[in-house]
């Protein structure tokens, strides 16, 4: 089931909401603006219902939102070193919005366009779509975005991307999520349960921006091969990106989590070859959450599955590169489950 609402106006346009309900009443509340998550209702241990992802209650608080709540976020997420790279002999410079370098799609990313949106004819899937203009936060050519959004009576939230471009460019756009599993007004995350399917990670510097190695978790604070709490190695924050078991294209598991006390959990499954794991560490009581509840820090974690950070200037990294003629895509599935 799908109810459809609008939130309000903004930029002379109206913002609507889509919430989609399934059989057994997980409820996925999507907003056109930034394309985010803003709600998602799910049950644990004895039907209690909880919601799930970190947001805010008004449409103020979203349009001025620094954290990402919920957003699709690109053009290119992640971390370009000094807001610069080259693609086919031409120098790209970039809004640099994180210091010296570019995040998450620059000063006026995805996060805050307000996207198209319309209900699936199959009653339980929203489509969203927004053109980015040649030059855009300095990119080049037009970008053509598609977002998929569907909610199965087995709970499973799909989320696709699609996308195509008139020149070549890079295309990394990627779901920022932030997940409390006990609720999003419960606290810290620090003692839920986290593996991930990643036997390699990109280190970084000082900057977050990857040295260029790829080194083995083996021994190090950044082993999640095997299930473990968040907060046992964790020694200021997780920031980081993970280099995905598998074949990048195919979808396979990429993480595990679970709130041990409420049962509630999700299997996270994606095509692409890298995820970044990251504990909230500039989260705190300073930002007023839904229902007015001040968050602290690490009250989500977020799980962006992604290239990895600076490819377009590491050649041995997986390319970010989009020409005319191909189609980006990027798909990504939380399979809820309750741990009895």
């Amino acid at each position: 089931m799908i109810e459809c609402a609008v939130l309000g106006r903004l930029e002379g346009r109206e913002v609507k909401s889509f919430t989609l309900t399934n059989a057994a009443g997980t409820r996925a509340k999507l907003v056109g603006l930034g394309c985010r998550l803003t709600e998602l209702h799910l049950a644990g241990r004895g039907g209690r219902m909880a919601d799930v992802v970190l947001g805010y209650d008004g449409l103020a608080s979203y349009a001025a939102d620094k954290n990402y709540f919920g957003a699709i976020c690109g053009r290119y997420a992640n971390r370009i070193a000094a807001g610069r790279f080259s693609l086919g002999g031409h120098a790209y410079r970039l809004a640099c919005n994180e210091g010296a370098n570019h995040l998450h799609g620059g000063t006026v990313g995805f996060d805050k366009k307000l996207w198209s949106g319309e209900a699936g004819t199959d009653g339980r899937s929203v489509r969203f779509a927004y053109r980015s203009p040649d030059g855009e936060e300095g990119y080049p050519g037009n970008l053509d975005l598609e977002v998929s959004v569907a909610l199965d009576d087995e709970n499973c939230l799909a989320i696709g991307i699609a996308a195509t471009t008139d020149l070549p460019t890079i295309c990394n756009p990627v779901h920022h999520g932030y997940w409390n599993l006990a609720g999003h007004d419960s606290g810290d995350v620090l003692g839920h349960r986290l593996a991930i399917d990643g036997d390699f990670y990109t280190p970084v510097d000082g900057a977050l921006i990857p040295t260029g190695e790829i080194l083995s978790v083996r021994g190090t604070p950044f082993d999640f091969t095997a299930a473990k709490p968040i907060g046992r190695d964790l020694a200021g924050d997780f920031d980081l990106n993970w280099v995905l078991n598998g074949r990048p294209g195919e979808l396979r598991r990429a993480a595990r989590a679970l709130d041990p006390v409420s049962g509630r959990g999700f299997e996270l499954w994606t095509d692409q070859p890298g995820l970044q794991f990251y504990t909230g560490r500039h989260l705190g009581p300073d930002i007023s959450g839904k229902g007015g509840h001040p968050y602290c820090r690490h009250a989500g974690f977020a799980l962006e599955s992604q290239r990895f950070p600076d490819s377009p200037n590491r050649g041995h990294f997986p390319s970010a590169r989009l020409d005319p003629g191909a189609v980006y895509r990027h798909r990504m599935e939380f399979r809820f489950f309750v741990e009895t």
